[in-house]
């Protein structure tokens, strides 16, 4: 199975220099729970053309620094993909930027968060667990770093995953083959931790780029979610 990766962001400075890209992070993600799965990325932040919905076999769009109401040449595109893949059918997955853009491009509401940034490992109680969700437990633990997130989900999303910080953290959808999620489980804590503290006096104080590093110190389920989204992907083709 051929995923296609999205790629509409990247690291910030010499992050993206020092650490793989985004659209690698998710494919050793997903390589590690299923071999089969092959790979390729379209560069949106590079100007790369989207291919059409219907050719493609498995979609995951990144996460961004961008904001789905920012104009950068590739948004409304971006935005007519997703509702072509929703009319083909297309497996598609959303991850942080990339659940928030499908949220949007469906009639959800989409903005910055009231509760401020969401830095460092957070816990979502599960509400749902559909069958690609196996070995769920009542909780799951990730890394994020979002100012941005999914106010009120389109119609037809049903919310998987919440916390006190974000109340629509992972969506699946009825209409089409299509999940989504906040977190970062494409993410080591090593980058992570360097991300935080590139952000160290800017748009973090160093109170919350040190709790967010602290934090890092709990468990994780980066590897079970990674499990999840190849089996999402594998079963809806």
């Amino acid at each position: 199975m051929l995923i296609t990766i999205l790629e509409t962001g990247r690291a910030p400075g010499p992050l993206s220099e020092t650490h793989p890209l985004y659209p690698d992070m998710i494919a050793a993600l997903l390589s590690q729970a299923d071999a089969g799965l092959r790979f390729r990325t379209v560069a949106l932040v590079d100007g790369e053309a989207l291919p059409d919905p219907v050719s493609c076999e498995g979609v995951v769009i990144t996460g961004s620094p961008a904001g789905v109401y920012d104009t950068t040449p590739w948004m409304d595109p971006l935005r007519g993909f997703i509702r072509g893949a929703f009319a083909a059918k297309t497996p598609m997955i959303g991850v942080c930027f990339g659940h928030q853009i499908i949220a949007d491009a469906m009639g959800g509401d989409v903005r910055k968060s009231e509760k401020g940034w969401g830095v460092g490992r957070h816990t979502y109680d599960v509400l749902g667990a559909p069958a690609w969700m196996l070995d769920a437990g009542a909780t799951v633990a990730l890394s994020v770093s979002h100012q941005d997130q999914v106010i009120t989900p389109p119609k037809g999303a049903v919310t998987l995953a919440r916390s006190a910080h974000t109340d629509h953290a992972m969506l699946a959808y009825d209409a089409a083959p299509v999940m989504s999620l906040q977190g970062h489980p494409e993410f080591s804590d090593e980058f992570v931790a360097a991300l935080y503290s590139a952000r160290r006096g800017k748009s973090l104080s160093d109170a919350q780029v040190d709790d967010a590093i602290a934090s890092l110190s709990s468990p994780v389920d980066r590897v079970l979610v990674g499990q999840w989204m190849a089996r999402f992907l594998r079963t809806s083709c």
